[in-house]
């Protein structure tokens, strides 16, 4: 099944071998008035044609799947520049979650994320953000930190002085793993807010993602181990 995206919305190609959840997927996205889905395959290999073909803005990939498993479909996606890709699984396994970032995925959640996680996501993916559910930024943090070095030894990091009160407010709860939700919460901001402080972040720190965030955060001394 396949389509055209509207200008202006985000579209985006539903691959997971479960009919039924590629049926429940769909209706939570078509819900949305700024969301297409222009297509969906049942394994990776189709998942790849179908990105060449289609050139979606997201892929919404499963991991274990036959023919091609999404790993592998991710990395050649990722390699043609045609699309980005989150990752949605029900295994919340480190063997995944490496896998699926390395291989160059923009995310990675869990099939059980609230509809308005999941759309948010899709959102951020699409417009250049990096998106990890907390739950894994916060197991990704238990296997980095062990190797950094302490804070109380190392020199600190020239970049921190670029930031403001407030990013440095942002960057520790996104080291202890809140989510953008949360962080507007503790902070009585608006998302969109922080996600203006996290681009800034970014930027002023030269770094890809939200998962080098916390990486840096900890290098860093600005956070430390068992914070989190």
């Amino acid at each position: 099944m396949t389509g055209q995206s509207s200008p202006g919305r985000v579209s985006v190609l539903l691959v997971d071998d479960q009919p039924l959840l590629l049926l429940g997927f769909r209706l939570v996205l078509e819900a949305q008035a700024d969301i297409d889905v222009v297509g969906e395959a049942g394994n990776g290999a189709q998942a790849v044609a179908m990105t060449r073909a289609l050139r979606p803005d997201v892929v919404l990939m499963d991991v274990r799947m036959p023919v091609m498993d999404g790993i592998l479909a991710t990395r050649e996606i990722v390699a043609s520049g045609a699309s980005r890709v989150l990752v949605l699984t029900t295994f919340d396994l480190d063997e995944y979650v490496y896998a699926a970032l390395r291989a160059g995925a923009s995310g990675f959640l869990l099939k059980d994320v609230p509809p308005a996680d999941l759309l948010s996501g899709i959102r951020a993916v699409a417009g250049g953000d990096a998106v990890v559910a907390p739950s894994i930024t916060r197991r990704l943090i238990d296997t980095f930190t062990p190797h950094l070095p302490d804070p109380a030894t190392g020199r600190t990091d020239d970049r921190l002085d670029r930031l403001t009160d407030r990013e440095h407010e942002v960057l520790v709860l996104v080291a202890r793993g809140s989510s953008n939700t949360e962080i507007a919460a503790t902070l009585t901001l608006s998302e969109a807010t922080v996600k203006a402080h996290v681009g800034r972040l970014l930027a002023k720190l030269g770094v890809r993602d939200r998962v080098q965030l916390v990486v840096f955060a900890y290098e860093a001394g600005v956070v430390n181990r068992g914070e989190a």
